[in-house]
């Protein structure tokens, strides 16, 4: 029911690509309606697993198979993480023919950042599968009680027009754990991950804290670290590094942590909704219009990072974007009322950076332009904005 905007058909014309994101995000139903004449291979599938891990020629034979009344060069593999060996045999047949195109999707990038897994060597771009962002939800995202919906329930398709979204959510954390961290063998404690990952969603938002993240859940703050790194590899979660190039205010250089989706983290908490002008919808604000930037970034192919800045002052300045050429300040704030004091952490930060573009995101309708070249933006104004391209 939602048209996705990830477009990879240029890419497709020069090479192949890895497509990875988090379970449900739309992965496998994307590649199959708009690419439905491709020879599909779905991992998934305990029989198709079970032939492409005993036969080592599976890949070769069924691709074969499909040309011979078939004249798409197009093949999907659904789940490549399952079987990291089969991108030897993608590599080979890459190599046997120049015009074959894969499509490799993925939930998980843990297994294949081991050491001795092939990524093909440059011959496949990476690509990322993100929840419902701006453009696909523009129809049911044009008030505050919409934003406050989306806040909530987050953008996980199937779950965003679902009847009882916390029930998907609660069978969605369980078959998470289950597939994806007990089956996969990705920790060795899984009582004390399970621990950990309701932990994580009152830490969604925050600058990290290791020690302190192991005394509340019993963990080593070691493994604590490598369980977050856990998150980032399932793509269950993602870190915004410290941004530490300013002279004049020293930075702290703790990272913070945000859950991909906001659905998930109230799923976690067991919240079942937010509303304007609470410390809860701030905080999902803030990570809602970050996650929004990520995709943008990702989906459009900007080369730019993102940070956070906070000086050992506490001023800070919720997301920090860097490109070869600019540098982007942003402060999100939940709120309809801004005032100079929400500016402070701006200003501080230009003092390194004067040329920075400067914006506050708010949930307020107007738009303002302060003297100090502050730009006090709404939300919907600034969604538009930035999928226009007159942001970044």
């Amino acid at each position: 029911m939602f048209k996705r905007i990830i477009d990879v058909n240029s890419i497709l014309k020069r090479k192949g690509l890895f497509l990875f994101g988090p379970r449900q995000t739309g992965k496998s139903t994307w590649v199959r309606q708009t690419y439905p004449n491709a020879l599909y291979i779905n991992l998934l599938s305990k029989k198709v697993f079970d032939d492409y891990l005993l036969r080592t020629d599976a890949l070769q034979s069924d691709i074969k198979l499909f040309q011979r009344n078939n004249s798409s060069n197009l093949v999907i593999i659904d789940e490549i993480q399952k079987i990291p060996e089969l991108l030897d045999e993608v590599h080979n047949q890459i190599e046997q023919n120049k015009n074959l195109r894969f499509i490799l999707t993925g939930s998980s990038a843990r297994k294949l950042k081991r050491a001795g897994v092939n990524l093909l060597g440059g011959r496949a771009s990476w690509c990322s599968m993100f929840p419902l962002v701006y453009p696909e939800l523009k129809e049911y995202f044009c008030t505050i009680t919409d934003l406050e919906k989306r806040l909530t329930i987050g953008g996980i398709p199937s779950f965003y027009l679902s009847v009882d979204p916390f029930s998907d959510f609660d069978d969605y954390i369980q078959l998470y754990l289950s597939e994806e961290i007990k089956a996969e063998g990705f920790v060795r404690n899984y009582q004390a991950f399970h621990r950990f990952l309701f932990v994580t969603a009152l830490c969604n938002s925050k600058q990290l804290n290791f020690t302190q993240i192991g005394s509340d859940t019993q963990i080593p703050p070691r493994t604590v670290a490598d369980y977050f790194q856990v998150l980032e590899d399932t793509l269950i979660g993602h870190i915004l590094p410290a941004f530490t190039q300013t002279s004049k205010r020293k930075a702290m250089t703790s990272a913070k942590f945000y859950l991909f989706d906001t659905g998930l983290v109230n799923a976690l908490l067991e919240r079942s909704a937010v509303r304007a002008g609470t410390t809860e919808f701030g905080e999902l604000f803030e990570q809602f219009v970050i996650l929004e930037v990520k995709a943008y970034l990702s989906y459009l192919r900007k080369k730019a990072q993102m940070f956070y800045w906070r000086s050992t002052s506490k001023l800070e300045v919720d997301l920090i974007i860097q490109s070869k050429s600019h540098i982007y300040a942003i402060e999100i704030k939940g709120k309809a009322t801004v005032s100079t004091k929400d500016c402070r952490g701006l200003h501080a930060f230009c003092e390194d950076f004067p040329n920075a573009k400067k914006y506050v995101v708010t949930t307020q309708s107007r738009r303002i332009v302060t003297k100090d070249n502050v730009e006090i933006i709404s939300i919907f104004d600034f969604l538009d904005d930035l999928w226009s391209g007159k942001i970044l």
